[in-house]
């Protein structure tokens, strides 16, 4: 699994940034779960997420 910060609101022009890969789902959850209570919130422009390892980062193109 990897714990992916992603733009707070779904903007086209934010690119998904990489925090950790290779991590299992149990600390995974804990980690994204402490990343989210001191470093997001409502108003916070990022917010983490825990994801598989399959997934593809955004990056935004013009």
């Amino acid at each position: 699994m990897k714990i992916i910060c992603v733009d707070n609101f779904n903007k086209e022009t934010v690119d998904d940034v990489l925090v950790c890969e290779s991590i299992n789902k149990y600390h995974g959850e804990k980690i994204v779960e402490f990343l989210n209570e001191k470093f997001s919130g409502l108003d916070s422009l990022k917010c983490y997420r825990l994801v598989d390892d399959d997934y593809e980062l955004f990056k935004f193109e013009i």
